[in-house]
């Protein structure tokens, strides 16, 4: 659920409440009719997403829980900051990509409160991305995406490839945590009956650097 950027140049925000399962390259896609509410679902979207993650020689923004990426494509590409976790998600903060690499200053000053030591790039992330809206009758209760990673180490130099499914809320999911839990359960209901399994990491960037 985000905020737009104000004429100031504040960040776009955020806050991800999602769950990630792992998925064989050949499983078939959930079924979605039993989750309560959901009404429709849309064709697929595809996206190509190429992103670059930084931190420091001694991993500081991880070690404070926060990732650090520049991403092309998509509808949000840009520089993002994703925050420490915060119950059930995660604060995300997204500026609009400039003419070059260049990290823009509002991006260094926001890192700047967890380190000032150097960033270097340590793990490239390819993904192809398809996106699907699931919809109830009171709008868009969660986004489904069916992504087909490839990442490198750039550390190590060792290349992963794997295939995953993440669904996160939209602007009409449950605002009670009761409301939460059930549909989540019903999804790994799903994702489950499908052939989908639990995460084997917790993020895309741990998952790049083996961890």
């Amino acid at each position: 659920m985000a905020t737009d950027p104000t004429a100031s140049g504040d960040p776009q925000r955020t806050f991800e409440v999602e769950r990630k399962y792992d998925a064989d390259a050949d499983t078939s896609l959930p079924d979605w009719g039993s989750v309560p509410g959901v009404t429709a679902v849309s064709e697929g979207e595809p996206r190509e997403l190429d992103a670059r993650y930084l931190d420091t020689a001694q991993r500081t923004l991880a070690l404070n829980g926060v990732a650090l990426r520049r991403r092309t494509g998509g509808p949000d590409a840009g520089w993002h900051i994703k925050g420490p976790r915060q119950g059930d998600g995660r604060l995300e903060l997204g500026w609009p990509l400039d003419d070059d690499d260049r990290m823009p200053d509002a991006v260094a000053a926001t890192v700047a409160q967890w380190t000032a030591e150097e960033l270097h790039p340590i793990a490239r992330i390819e993904n192809s991305r398809t996106a699907y809206q699931l919809s109830g009758a009171q709008g868009v209760i969660a986004e489904f995406v069916d992504d087909r990673v490839r990442a490198t180490d750039l550390g190590s130099g060792i290349r992963r490839e794997w295939r995953e499914w993440e669904m996160e809320l939209g602007p009409a999911a449950p605002v009670d945590d009761a409301g939460r839990e059930e549909f989540f359960a019903a999804v790994e209901r799903a994702v489950l009956a499908a052939g989908g399994r639990p995460p084997s990491s917790g993020s895309k960037l741990a998952r790049a650097l083996g961890l």
